[in-house]
């Protein structure tokens, strides 16, 4: 980082207020951004989530569907067993073979009829599950819709700020290089305390430029000598006068 240990107030306090007009022309691009990046990211974390929640369903949905076969080939495999049962019970011996034999076959149909109660209640789950699916795929199409309406916005922007935005940043960038480290660090401090990014304010109409606390006439009288850096009892923004901040001009 340059050194500027040696450079006085008055040039220390222009150095400040340059970046402050820079950062500031940088916010404007950000608010005309408006929530559209925050919004653009919310959307696509969303349709991530839909689109698991639709590979869910379809894996639930191949469960079913091989559960329903299963059990269909159990049912067609009973029958034969029992077309089995059926021509051997021609040929039982006696009283007992008899009764065994059609105990087999009662629980075989038993276990049919088991089997197409099961088929029944899979394929209604199945149904619930289909619209589940179709719910899925049009919140998806819905959602990715919107996404795609705000993306285009955003890109619009980012497209016609682009160059600007890059330009602020290089001066950005140099002008942050001319601060002295310990009053960068009070300036982004006060940065980040405040939603519109003011660190730097001149007085206006006896009063501070970002909280408009008055200033009394002696306090002010010193923020015009550029002795010192002086900041706002109230708010602790960097006071400056106003014909120094007019001085500084940022292209």
């Amino acid at each position: 980082m340059a050194s500027v240990k040696d450079y006085s107030v008055e040039e220390k306090l222009v150095g400040l207020i340059k970046l402050q007009k820079i950062d500031s022309k940088l916010d404007e691009i950000q608010i005309l951004k408006g929530e559209l990046p925050m919004e653009v990211s919310d959307l696509e974390d969303e349709i991530q989530g839909l689109h698991a929640r639709r590979t869910r369903i379809e894996e639930e949905i191949n469960g079913i569907t091989e559960f329903i076969e299963g059990k269909k080939n159990f049912i067609k495999e009973g029958e034969a067993t029992l077309k089995k049962y059926e021509k051997q019970s021609d040929n039982v011996k006696n009283s007992r073979e008899f009764e065994a034999l059609n105990k087999e076959i009662e629980m075989m149909q038993l276990e049919n009829k088991l089997a197409e109660k099961h088929i029944r209640d899979a394929n209604e789950d199945l149904a619930d599950k289909a619209k589940a699916l179709d719910a899925s795929k049009k919140q998806i199409a819905t959602k990715e819709g919107v996404l795609n309406h705000k993306k285009g916005e955003l890109d619009k922007i980012i497209a016609e700020t682009e160059k600007e935005e890059a330009h602020f940043r290089g001066l950005s960038d140099g002008a942050r290089a001319a601060v002295d480290e310990r009053l960068l660090y009070s300036y982004d401090r006060i940065r980040k305390n405040y939603r519109n990014g003011l660190s730097v304010v001149p007085v206006e109409r006896d009063a501070c430029g970002g909280c408009f606390n008055a200033i009394p006439p002696q306090r002010q009288s010193e923020i015009r000598l550029h002795k010192k850096v002086i900041v706002c009892e109230n708010c602790g923004r960097i006071l400056v006068d106003a014909d120094l901040n007019d001085s500084v001009d940022v292209k």
